[in-house]
């Protein structure tokens, strides 16, 4: 630090001292041109000077770009259906680079006995060998372009994607296209992941979090979302590569694919995809597996830091019921919570509901925090807790007025119904700014709903929520049977009987 001050203290000195008129010939003429004066020597000991010319004043020379508009009118999307049932979509955007998604309506729902574990072991398996490259060719083709890929995996879709610059976007389509069409399984990769996914169980207990959410479908669900998203050990030692490559030629058909992508125009991009595409089998859209909400309780003993809690409710209708779905975003946003270290500032959601009247006042416990999962024609909604086991007790009551207050006509104020709706709109418009999000937003909503929905219509929706539509949600909500999911000491957890009692109470 010391260096660098005297350095500069230097160069001010030579620069005071070696004023040369062809240096600063053009400060010479303004200073000759004001009738103040004073010059540098004024700027130096700050006196009042009126030397230099006032900032809105146009420098000669120089040609600054045009301004930036005020209003961009975004990009539609367009989509088109290939003759055999796959869809292509696409919008354009500013942004240099283009995103592409590869979604499949296809997750662990659609598991079976013998097949169970292979969406998780998929998502491993993505970018690996295929029937025209290597991987090893696979990376260095990735690199050789500066692009990223990714696999995602969820309970009803999977989707893999492919980040790069727009000049690359034939390579990008061609390559994803081929990784998920063409896999070759090959035994050592599909055993390596398989090492890999155990190592990943074996360290599960770092994420109590998402092992109660996957409690919570087991326990709560009886049909296909009852199936677990992470592979258990039995499951792991009867997947095979024969039994992936089934699953994913039963499963990956035409009708059940789409290719969305941002900051790419939509002709070119079908012009490229057309023919890698079209050849794909049209096997009928099987109807989705049923799963029916039932209520229950999963409990796991363990030697933990903390107790961590869950108590959660089925949202009707899920993303089909657009309206309900909504509402229980807003709903959360609104109860919000998080850790009790989480750092402060706007947007952090320190105004929230469940962080000013649960863990600004209760500092025995570590995090308190909204959730909820939303699925096609269901989802859950709750509130996950973590505190000591002497005061996982107090939690649990805490949770359980917490969501009897919000379903009660009175207890939400305006002023945080509106912070809950311009937090959720500047939450989807914010994220949407990603060229990625942007493409699986594309993709996922063609899945769900055949087409992707005006952004506005969803603002309409946020904005139109009043107190009552949020009583009311809320109240729905804890009318469903209670579905809980503890981890840690659960000796201390109180009985499911006596948790759901108060809700009936309400």
């Amino acid at each position: 630090m010391y260096r660098i001050g005297a350095s500069r203290l230097r160069a001010l000195k030579g620069w005071t001292c070696n004023l040369r008129a062809d240096r600063f010939a053009t400060f010479t003429a303004v200073a000759r041109d004001s009738p103040s004066g004073g010059g540098l020597f004024s700027w130096l000991t700050g006196e009042k000077s009126n030397s230099l010319p006032p900032l809105e004043f146009p420098i000669e020379g120089v040609n600054l770009p045009p301004p930036l508009p005020d209003y961009i009118v975004p990009s539609n999307t367009k989509i088109t259906t290939l003759p055999n049932g796959v869809k292509i979509a696409s919008e354009m955007s500013p942004n240099p680079a283009a995103s592409i998604g590869l979604f499949v309506d296809c997750g662990s729902i659609y598991e079976t006995p013998i097949n169970c574990g292979a969406t998780h072991l998929l998502e491993r398996m993505a970018f690996k060998s295929t029937s025209n490259r290597s991987h090893l060719r696979i990376v260095r083709e990735v690199e050789a372009i500066g692009g990223s890929v990714n696999a995602s995996a969820s309970r009803e879709q999977m989707c893999y994607s492919f980040d790069a610059l727009k000049t690359y976007v034939p390579q990008m389509v061609e390559l994803l296209v081929d990784c998920v069409r063409n896999p070759v399984f090959l035994d050592w990769e599909v055993n390596e992941q398989l090492q890999k996914v155990r190592a990943e169980l074996g360290e599960i207990s770092n994420n109590p979090q998402g092992l109660l959410l996957e409690a919570l479908h087991s326990a709560g669900y009886s049909g296909a979302l009852a199936n677990p998203l992470l592979a258990s050990e039995v499951a792991l030692s009867r997947l095979t590569d024969t039994i992936l490559e089934e699953f994913v030629n039963e499963n990956y058909t035409a009708p059940r694919m789409v290719l969305a992508a941002s900051g790419v125009e939509h002709e070119e991009l079908l012009s490229i995809a057309k023919p890698l595409l079209s050849d794909l089998s049209n096997v009928p859209r099987p109807v989705e597996p049923k799963s029916v909400y039932v209520g229950g309780d999963y409990r796991c003993q363990a030697d933990a830091d903390n107790t961590h809690v869950a108590l959660a409710f089925e949202i009707p209708g899920g993303w089909t019921n657009e309206r309900e779905s909504v509402l229980a975003t807003v709903l959360q946003m609104l109860m919000g919570g998080g850790g009790s270290f989480s750092a402060g500032g706007p947007g952090k959601g320190m105004h929230s509901r469940l962080y000013r009247r649960i863990l600004n006042e209760h500092q025995q416990i570590q995090s308190f925090s909204a959730f909820n999962s939303i699925y096609n024609s269901t989802g859950i909604f709750g509130i996950h807790a973590s505190t000591g086991a002497d005061y996982v007790g107090k939690a649990v009551s805490l949770a359980v007025g917490e969501l009897i207050s919000v379903a009660t006509p009175g207890q939400v104020h305006q002023v945080e119904l509106n912070r809950a709706k311009e937090a959720t709109k500047s939450a989807v418009l914010m994220n949407l700014e990603s060229r990625v999000v942007a493409s699986e937003d594309i993709g996922r909503q063609i899945l769900t709903y055949g087409e992707r929905k005006p952004l506005d219509d969803l603002l309409k929706v946020v904005e139109a929520i009043t107190l009552k539509d949020i009583t009311s949600c809320a109240e729905k909500i804890i009318s469903s049977p209670l579905t809980m999911a503890s981890y840690g000491d659960v000796t201390s957890v109180p009985s499911y009987d006596s948790v759901n009692s108060s809700f009936h109470r309400h």
